[in-house]
Order: structure tokens, then C-alpha cells, then sequence
């Protein structure tokens, strides 16, 4: 079913004008269900994904914490980034994901205006906190490998200022709609919560805080991932074919080729859904617009908090070695990832 906007806005939540009601406050998607925007098939089925979501990433995230906890040979200065964004997608799975989940299930959101908007605020905050860490290990492993800077060492006290302004930069985003610019709101099929993409009160400037999030939270991280890993991929490219006669030297810019595309296409497939559908909202006013729709980025937003630890951490052999063993399964030895880590970065210096 297809929408346009109203313009006489209720202060906590947002009617389509397509409704014709003069009862707004009767459709309150703090109040009753929303059964008027979907079917409720729909709903519950978000309420599965949404479970899904919280379950596996918040297993996979404290698993991620506890073993860099328990085991010293994962307290690196990258590791320390991965912890970070372990926390940020942690914050998302178990405040996001868990809430929509519930609300999907009762088809309207139960907690009430106040809740909408920590949970909007909280999920923003994760959110902003996990794109600048993917920027981060990306900015790390262009250091690291490229050397842009000579010698200069990547040590752990940077990686704890890099985790440090992840989180200040990320208040910074995420407060401003807590304190009138722009406003959290019930997004979509009116389950969860984020910034106000949809309306044009002069109230809230809610254009601006769209360009400003679109422009520092999304495109500057994306560049900096885009720019980091083609410097990285183009250095190890050049090494391999100086080195040509070297199997792991060939071996070491292939799996780094893969990962590089598979970090890449991960960001894009959470985040690149989010931004287009805020700058389509922010520059097609009145237009129609089906609300399932507007869900559906909210959803693969969320996802992010399987989708990075997956290809951060689970990939990554060291990791994966002391959860096996964590969990009481055989983790092998894990020679092989510091094998392939020393090697990348003999290619790096080459």
C-alpha cells in the first residue's frame, strides 16, 4: 500500500496523509497495531528476522569480547578496533534488534514515545559507532601495509584514541535529535525507531541533519574504506608481481583481494539501502512511497551486527581458533593466520 506524506505533524510520530482520518491520534503507532500499513504475515515475519538478528549477533559479538578477554594473543592493536565494533554492534542487536522483534510481534510499538527515542538514539549511536570502526581497520591495515608514513608504527595506545573517537564522533551524530535538530520517530511499519526522514516541518531542519548524517556518517567512511583498501590492493599487486616466482606472496594478494571485495560489498549491502532511501525521501517530497520499503533499509541496518563480525571476526582464523576452544570444540592451531599475517605484511614492505 502506497503513502504520501501529511504535513500536520503529530509531536511523536508520524500519519500518512493517504489514511484520511481525522482521528490521527486513534492510529497511533504507540496505541494500537499498525495492521492498516501491512498484513500481519508481514509483521511477524520481521519479528523472525529481527530474532535472528538478535540472537546470532549478540552471540557472535559477546563471544568476540569474551575471548579477547580471556585469551592475551588477541589483545593487538587491530583486535582492539574489532572489540570496538563488537560493542557497537552489540548495542545494536541487543537495543535494536530485540526491541523491533518484540514490536513486530504486537504490531505496533509497545514501549511508548520516550523508549522510541532511546531506542532510536541507542541504535543510531551503535550504528555511527560500527561505520567509523570499518573506516578505522581500513585506515589500521592501509598504515600497516602501505606504509604511507615510513616507519611509523601502529600501536595499541593509537588503536584506543582511533576506538575513543569512534564513539565521541558518534554522540556527536547521533544526540542532535535528541535536542531538536531533526527527531527520533517510529520509521517504516512503525516498529522501530530512527531519525525523521519524512517530513518537512521547518521545526526540526530535518533536511540538513539528513545531508549532514548522509555526508559525514556514510560517504566519508566509504570513501575512507574505498581509498584505504584500493591503495592496499594496488600495493599488493605490485608486490606480487615483483614476487611472481613466490606462491605465498600470490596466495597472501588473493585472499586479501577477496576479503577486500567481501568488506566492501558488506558495507554497501547495510548502509547503502539506509542512505539512498533518505536522500530519495529528502529529495522527493510528496511523492508516494510504499512503507514496506521504508522498512527494509531499518532491517539491513540492523544486520550489520552479523554481517561485520562475521567478516571481521569469525573469518579471521585467530578468532575463530579460540572460540572453537572457548566453546570446548578443537580450535587446531592457529600458525596459519599469523603465517598469512606476516607474510602480508612482507609484501607490504617489499
Amino acid at each position: 500500500m502506497k503513502h504520501s506524506r501529511n504535513m500536520e505533524l503529530p509531536e511523536d510520530f508520524w500519519i500518512p496523509i493517504a489514511l484520511d482520518t481525522d482521528n490521527i491520534t486513534a492510529l497511533s503507532p504507540f496505541l494500537v497495531p499498525q495492521d492498516h500499513l501491512a498484513g500481519a504475515s508481514t509483521y511477524y515475519s520481521m519479528a523472525v528476522y529481527m530474532l535472528f538478528i538478535f540472537t546470532v549477533g549478540t552471540t557472535i559479538n559477546v563471544l568476540t569480547i569474551a575471548c579477547t578477554v580471556q585469551y592475551k594473543k588477541l589483545r593487538s592493536h587491530l583486535n582492539y578496533i574489532l572489540v570496538n565494533l563488537a560493542v557497537a554492534n552489540l548495542l545494536v542487536s541487543v537495543v535494536g534488534s530485540f526491541t523491533s522483534c518484540c514490536n513486530f510481534i504486537s504490531r505496533y510499538f509497545i514501549f511508548g514515545p520516550l523508549s522510541c527515542k532511546i531506542e532510536g538514539f541507542m541504535v543510531t549511536l551503535g550504528g555511527m559507532v560500527s561505520l567509523w570502526s570499518l573506516a578505522v581497520i581500513a585506515f589500521e591495515r592501509w598504515l600497516m601495509i602501505c606504509k604511507p608514513l615510513g616507519n611509523f608504527i601502529f600501536k595499541p595506545d593509537h588503536a584506543l584514541a582511533c576506538c575513543a573517537f569512534t564513539w565521541v564522533f558518534a554522540l556527536l551524530a547521533s544526540a542532535p535529535p535528541l535536542f531538536g535538530w531533526s527527531r527520533y520517530i517510529p520509521e517504516g511499519l512503525q516498529c522501530s525507531c530512527g531519525p525523521d526522514w519524512y517530513t518537512t516541518n521547518n521545526k526540526y531542519n530535518n533536511e540538513s541533519y539528513v545531508m549532514f548524517l548522509f555526508g559525514f556518517c556514510f560517504a566519508v567512511p566509504l570513501a575512507t574504506i574505498i581509498f584505504c583498501y584500493s591503495h592496499l590492493l594496488i600495493t599488493l599487486k605490485m608486490a606480487a608481481k615483483a614476487q611472481a616466482e613466490s606462491a605465498s606472496t600470490q596466495k597472501a594478494e588473493k585472499e586479501v583481494t577477496r576479503m577486500v571485495v567481501v568488506i566492501v560489498l558488506g558495507f554497501l549491502v547495510c548502509w547503502l539501502p539506509y542512505a539512498t532511501f533518505a536522500l530519495w525521501v529528502v529529495n522527493n517530497r510528496g511523492e508516494p512511497f510504499d512503507l514496506r520499503y521504508a522498512t527494509a533499509p531499518a532491517v539491513f541496518s540492523k544486520s550489520s551486527a552479523v554481517y561485520n563480525p562475521v567478516i571481521y571476526v569469525v573469518l579471521n582464523k585467530q578468532f575463530q581458533s579460540c572460540m572453537m576452544k572457548m566453546l570446548g570444540m578443537s580450535g587446531g592451531d592457529d600458525e596459519e593466520s599469523t603465517q598469512s599475517v606476516t607474510e602480508v605484511s612482507k609484501v607490504g614492505a617489499a
